[in-house]
């Protein structure tokens, strides 16, 4: 038995695209579909894993329990080529540049894509080893609102300013050596779990 079905993760052979999308996911919402929908369309991927992570260091709150995350997830996002996972767990890592690491070990040969949203990207400098994840894999960023001039100015966008891929080449960005990182222009949905939260009706806590 492969060290991969050990650790209960998806399959994926070598050379698969596969795109990730991490975050506490507390809750899912909409937003993080049209993302995970126009990564599939415009990226050429063949596959997108949803990263359900224990928790956001950089939060002080814990999230909701995951088994409650990882089905409002599945209940959101029902796609043949989606897979919703709690892979941080099982590896046991809190870091967005460890957990590309270890699954660079667990996975050689696939074509792995960082996903995320403008406003991650504008305090990207803030996340552990940052720098460290842009040099490992392809990062695409997706517009969201109020933080594309935030995102185009931040200290990560200047740091690589010269590995931009143009948009019209993100079909290929996983196939590009990094570090090499997309900007996208997508239709943006004024969503977020911050405000799912506020308005109720999702369990708060601070359980994994």
């Amino acid at each position: 038995m492969s060290i991969i079905h050990r650790h209960g993760l998806p399959h994926a052979p070598p050379g698969l695209r596969v795109g990730l999308l991490g975050g506490s996911f507390d809750p899912p919402h909409s937003g993080h579909v049209h993302i995970t929908r126009e990564a599939l369309r415009r990226l050429g991927l063949d596959r997108v894993w949803w990263l359900v992570s224990p928790g956001n260091p950089l939060k002080a709150r814990g999230p909701a329990p995951m088994a409650a995350r990882l089905a409002a997830a599945r209940a959101v996002m029902d796609h043949p080529r989606v897979e919703i996972t709690d892979i941080e767990a099982r590896l046991n890592s809190r870091y967005t540049a460890r957990t590309i690491v270890l699954l660079q070990r667990l996975y050689p040969g696939v074509r792995f894509v960082w996903l995320m949203g403008a406003d991650n990207l504008a305090g990207f400098h803030r996340w552990e080893d940052w720098q460290s994840i842009m040099e490992r894999v392809p990062v695409a960023v997706f517009a969201r609102p109020g933080a594309r001039v935030r995102a185009r100015r931040s200290k990560a966008a200047l740091r690589f300013a010269q590995d931009r891929v143009k948009a019209r080449d993100a079909g290929m960005l996983a196939l590009h050596r990094p570090p090499a990182w997309v900007f996208l222009n997508v239709p943006m949905r004024d969503i977020s779990s911050t405000g799912l939260r506020a308005g109720g009706g999702w369990p708060s806590g601070s359980g994994s």
